[in-house]
């Protein structure tokens, strides 16, 4: 095959939180610059990248063992570049290159802009390359924030979740420094981009047919930048935003809880195209648990915020996130997290078994001493309570109409129908209340706000069947994923 890039065929898989998702669609459009190909099969890839995530053991072990299987890939194409780029390349470093001696480029999160010149110099000469940003510790906060400089925005359609939906990056990196939590090493100090770059990408997405956009932070709510003498908060940023031609909703994620602000509640509440959902991770509903993860509030403080956004956004869905089997928890700690999901019925939660990453805190000072079936079973009780709640929550749904983005057809639809020509389908799409509607349409209604009446439900997802076919582009809804 010849080495021009208009012949080359770029593989990617893309592990963990949304920001990720970003990332690898800012990753292809550049690579698709340089007259790059995507394709879906490893194999047939003349550049295989990884983009990697950190915030979990199982992520990390998952792309290890597929650089394993591509251990004598290059034998059959011997011009192959494989990489891994992202968190885990920022966190691991030589480490990758020690394991998989056949990776020739391991690419931190603050250098994807370098990846092309990158993949076209590991194709030339076979050394291993390193481009990473500096350790917090090794330098000032602003040497290292240039390091860990954000990668906006060259834009990829095909690797978005749909045509009408995108992730825009309003900040980058996390100054909390929670002990269980490497995203301040691998995304670095916490920056707010400028509100002119963001308001000139979402205008631009909504003019290629964007809907949908969700604004993506680590704290997306600790959002402030000052331009040309002015505080722009979250709330400002979206109001900026709300009345661009062509945008139907606008989302955002994910939220720290002490820096849920009224101003943005209120902007939830009055902004019609503002979807009424809030992810805002718990993590814990125990004080001890909280101050042992260096959270920087307490279940007071929590709830304190559930009843601002229940008294200022009635209605308001609301998720969050769960760890289980953190240092030291016991029974009678869990079970007040488990109190905490009665007592607020979450939407959904996010639950996962503490693993420790090297490098945090909580590695360094406290003992993983909980035993994996206990986690594991704490693991499978509180996903239980969790989608017993939400499951019961859905009933109220029953009889009332819904409008909803539809989003494309649903995973059913794709993997049984026979003709995927055929313009009726099952569809899937979501409320302003971000809850998931199946039902029977038209595939002209994807991208559209239409009305669905609800008649039976699952525990995940509400069924319906459509109560008009008048697509209803940028009216404003009636009622209405999370970074890991």
């Amino acid at each position: 095959m010849s080495d021009t890039p208009h012949n080359q065929k770029l593989f990617i898989e893309t592990v963990g939180c949304q920001m990720n998702m970003l990332d690898s669609e800012l990753v292809v459009a550049a690579l698709r610059k340089e007259g790059y190909q995507l394709t879906s099969e490893p194999a047939d890839a003349d550049t295989i990248l990884f983009n990697t995530c950190s915030v979990r053991e199982h992520a990390e072990h998952k792309i290890y063992s597929a650089l394993g299987r591509l251990r004598f890939s290059k034998r059959g194409r011997p011009n192959q570049v494989i990489g891994v780029i992202g968190c885990m390349a920022q966190k691991d470093q030589e480490l990758i290159f020690q394991r998989a001696p056949h990776v020739d480029m391991v690419v931190g999160t603050g250098q994807l802009a370098q990846i092309p010149e990158m993949i076209k110099a590991a194709r030339e000469k076979r050394e291993h390359r390193l481009a990473i940003s500096l350790d917090r510790r090794d330098a000032t906060r602003q040497e290292i924030s240039d390091s860990f400089q954000s990668y906006d925005p060259l834009r990829d359609p095909e690797m978005r979740p749909s045509p009408y939906q995108a992730f825009v990056r309003i900040m980058i990196g996390c100054d909390k420094f929670c002990t269980y939590c490497v995203v301040p090493m691998t995304r670095g100090p916490e920056q707010s981009r400028p509100p002119r770059d963001i308001l000139r990408e979402v205008t631009q997405l909504a003019n290629e047919g964007v809907k949908e956009v969700t604004l993506l932070g680590q704290t997306v709510n600790s959002y402030k930048v000052t331009q040309d003498g002015k505080l722009w908060r979250l709330s400002d940023l979206i109001m900026a935003m709300h009345d661009t031609p062509g945008l139907d909703r606008i989302k955002f994620v994910t939220n720290y809880p002490k820096d849920m602000t009224d101003d943005l509640l209120e902007v939830v509440r009055d902004m019609p195209k503002v979807a009424r959902y809030l992810h805002v991770p718990a993590q814990s509903g125990c004080n001890e648990i909280l101050k042992r993860m260096k959270r920087g509030y307490t279940v007071e403080d929590y709830r304190d915020m559930m009843q601002r956004i229940n008294d200022i956004v009635p209605g308001c869905a609301v998720s969050s996130d769960f760890i289980v089997g953190f240092c030291g928890e016991t029974d009678e700690q869990f079970q007040k997290s488990m109190g905490l999901i009665r007592e607020f019925r979450f939407k959904n939660s996010f639950i996962f078994k503490y693993s420790p990453r090297p490098g945090t805190k909580a590695d360094d000072l406290l003992a993983d001493d909980i035993p994996e079936a206990v986690k594991r079973e704490r693991n499978n009780l509180m996903l239980d309570l969790q989608n017993e709640i939400s499951e019961e929550d859905n009933v109220a749904f029953i009889g009332t109409e819904q409008e909803v983005l539809v989003e494309g057809p649903s995973k059913t639809s794709l993997k049984h129908e026979t003709d995927p020509d055929s313009p009726a389908t099952q569809l899937v799409g979501r409320t302003r209340c971000d809850r998931i509607v199946v039902f029977e349409g038209n595939r002209r209604l994807i991208g559209s706000l239409t009305k669905i009446e609800i008649h039976d439900l699952t525990r995940t997802s509400l069924i319906g069947h459509i109560v008009t076919h008048e697509v209803q582009h940028g009216s404003a809804p009636s009622l209405l994923p999370i970074l890991g």
